[in-house]
């Protein structure tokens, strides 16, 4: 299964050029350095932050919505908001964020036979329409399947509810991170998704031991070659040292813990159809001593991989160490990675506490956290720069855009290109960088930045002109922004001024000057000064929807501003 040398670049190769069906046009991009410079601004100002983990007990109005959205989903759908604003709290809005569905989604299928490819290509093992995840091994579609496969989850994350899931399943993804070209399997790389999905908010002892015998990871950091006779350090060193108890702690694990656990690891084989098996002829069965850091402990050898197994994972868990680091994780991916002495104190040593008195449940840390003062503080809205999926589906379900699919292979391509996008902004979904995750939760000191450059920033407002002005051609049909109903869906979208209030409420984290708020307006008003340009323009469209002259003037002058409006840096701010 670890053997196949197929990579995801081959494959690309043997499809047409990337992006295709994608229309890129020229633009002016934003300067990347234009919101360096904003968050430089939010880093020197002096703030006090809220009290810890104490319950938030203030407001609960469509600012602390938002807010609690960005950071759960991805991106803000203004029905979402409503929908949070009813339940009347933060406390009943987190536990519904938290409600996340136990019945897996459907499987991907086959939407890649492709009768017009040069040659033609056809599955051979599945029929249009059917779910490939059962089916053989076939070198050949594999690529095919893989790219099925991650057009599914980008579908999962654009029509998610008002829940964590997908945020959450991204989460733990960067955490125990692998990559689809280690095995280049599609069965492999949705098994293990479906095993992340699975275990979002469950128990992480439990999880960690699912994630040891995972397919993907066994192939990934060499699970399936440890044994006896040739042990492989590997997973048992990323296991402690990344997954686990981190390298945060001034004292740690040693060498030997590394060897020791590795020995308690052999044996575990996985076959190409992604089974996996225990050898006890190749485990090594002698006893494992570990070092003062576990205490001297000793797990007994056996030939029981299983309970050794256990033993190993819950001598691991007995360490403060682990829930402080995996708490911090947390606090870094939703809500800022500046840890300082204060939330060190107040947030992270209290939310760790709630960890181990839970018995690692992972639930009730994430309810802690999300329901907080902490988590709603004025500090902690807008000082993250999006990563590239939440701007990119972000964006999708900011304006409550579907993608089209007239056919099984347009809805394949359509995912295709997004993906491609996703890559060019250095996101791919399956495929961090390395087993460490993405660098924007983990590099000192640049953390987010890392997101920006003057080749991405360039790309991310690409993608917005693209949407906002020419759109995607998918097959016979266009992916752009419905502007017209976008706007449409505001208690009062004639009166400009609320207008803008309400569409800067969904799209935007913060306040904006009033600068840029009076040039929004000018735009709505072409330049005029009365509101009834605008409102004149607006009920002339309502009061004949079909006329093409009165669905110009206001789609044009909507697709100007919100142009403007995603090309600002407040737009890349989470």
């Amino acid at each position: 299964m670890g053997d196949v040398k197929l990579s995801r670049r081959r494959f690309f190769e043997k499809l047409a050029p990337a992006g295709a069906g994608v229309r890129i046009e020229t633009v002016e991009p934003l300067p990347a350095e234009d919101l360096l410079n904003l968050e430089d601004h939010f880093l020197t100002q002096s703030f006090t932050l809220g009290g810890g983990l104490d319950p938030y007990q203030g407001p609960w109005t469509q600012a602390e919505a938002t807010h609690l959205l960005r950071r759960t989903t991805f991106g803000v759908k203004y029905a979402q908001v409503q929908q949070l604003l009813a339940l009347g709290g933060a406390e009943a809005a987190v536990d519904a964020i938290l409600d996340v569905p136990v019945t897996p989604p459907d499987p991907p299928i086959n939407n890649y036979n492709n009768p017009n490819a040069v040659p033609p290509y056809a599955d051979p093992n599945v029929a249009s329409g059917q779910t490939w995840i059962n089916a053989p091994y076939d070198v050949e579609a594999e690529g095919f399947r893989i790219e099925s496969w991650r057009g599914w989850w980008l579908n999962r994350m654009i029509e998610g509810e008002a829940n964590i899931q997908e945020k959450m399943t991204l989460f733990w993804h960067n955490h125990f991170a692998t990559q689809t070209d280690a095995v280049f399997r599609g069965k492999a790389a949705y098994l293990h998704n479906a095993m992340l999905r699975r275990n979002v908010l469950g128990n992480f002892r439990t999880f960690v031991k699912e994630v040891t015998l995972d397919p993907l990871m066994l192939v990934f950091l060499n699970g399936f070659r440890n044994n006896l006779i040739a042990p492989d350090e590997n997973y048992a060193r990323e296991l402690q040292e990344l997954f686990t108890v981190g390298k945060d702690a001034p004292q740690s694990y040693s060498e030997d813990d590394v060897v020791a656990a590795a020995r308690i690891l052999t044996g575990w084989t996985v076959d190409l159809n992604g089974n996996v098996t225990f050898i006890p002829q190749l485990h090594d069965q002698g006893f494992k001593v570990f070092s003062t850091f576990y205490g001297n402990a000793i797990i007994q050898g056996s030939a029981n991989g299983d309970a050794e197994l256990d033993a190993l994972i819950n001598m691991i868990l007995q360490k403060e160490e682990v829930s402080l680091y995996i708490c911090r994780k947390i606090y870094r991916f939703f809500v800022y990675y500046n840890i300082d002495q204060d939330v060190e104190a107040n947030v992270i040593v209290p939310m760790a506490q709630i960890f181990r008195d839970n018995n690692y449940e992972i639930k009730p840390v994430m309810k802690a956290l999300l329901q907080s003062e902490h988590f709603f503080d004025a500090v902690n809205k807008g000082c993250m720069i999006k990563n590239p999926l939440d701007l990119l589906v972000g964006l999708l379900r900011n304006y409550n855009l579907t993608l089209p699919q007239p056919t099984l292979l347009d809805n394949y391509s359509i995912r295709l290109g997004i993906n491609y996008f996703c890559g060019a902004l250095q996101m791919l979904p399956g495929s961090p960088p390395n087993v460490a995750g993405w660098s924007a939760y983990r590099q000192i000191p640049t953390f987010y930045r890392n997101w920006i450059s003057a080749d991405t920033i360039r790309n991310r407002n690409l993608i917005a002109d693209i949407m906002a002005l020419s759109g995607a051609d998918v097959g016979p049909e266009k992916l752009i922004i419905n502007h017209i109903a976008f706007a449409a869906q505001f208690p009062n979208p004639g009166d400009p001024n609320a207008l803008i209030d309400d569409t800067l409420a969904v799209l935007y984290p913060m306040p904006i000057s009033a600068v840029k708020k009076f040039y929004l307006k000018s735009i709505l008003l072409s330049g005029q000064a009365s509101d009834h340009y605008w409102t004149d323009a607006w009920n002339a469209f309502l009061n004949n929807p079909t006329d093409p002259m009165a669905v110009q003037t206001v789609w044009v002058r909507l697709a100007t501003m919100h142009k403007f409006i995603m090309n600002l840096a407040e737009y890349q701010l989470s």
